[in-house]
């Protein structure tokens, strides 16, 4: 059975950093791409960043470009969002999904549509205040 799951949330000042992990469980992980998506209070969830099973990078989002990062470790089953100089309105559950491409793990994108993905996280909530 497929799972996904998130750690290393937490409260952080301004400026500060987390580092977030998605920890997969269940599937051939070299085959998906990786989405992370954030939901505010009141808001739409937000998709912000993705890679591939090639590992391209694509930014969903402009206001985490130069700030955020992703990797992954097929290793480790395991993908990583680096959040640099975090800002208050980085505030939000973060999410990660999967999403099987039908290239596998040659595919080279990954979608930016949350509708897209076929398996998520629970959340994981980061807060930036001081």
């Amino acid at each position: 059975q497929l799972r996904l799951v998130e750690t290393g949330g937490g409260l952080v000042q301004p400026g500060g950093s987390l580092r977030l992990s998605c920890a997969a469980a269940g599937i051939t992980f070299d085959y998906y791409a990786i989405g992370w998506f954030r939901q505010a209070p009141g808001k739409e969830r937000e998709g912000i960043i993705c890679i591939s099973p090639r590992d391209d990078i694509t930014y969903n989002a402009d206001s985490v470009k130069g700030r955020f990062t992703i990797s992954r470790d097929n290793a480790k089953n395991t993908v990583y969002l680096q959040m640099n100089s975090l800002k208050p309105e980085d505030t939000a559950v973060y999410y990660c999904a999967a999403d099987r491409p039908i290239l596998g793990p040659y595919a080279r994108t990954c979608p930016a549509s949350g509708s897209e993905y076929d398996y998520w996280g629970q959340g994981t909530q980061v807060t930036v205040s001081s």
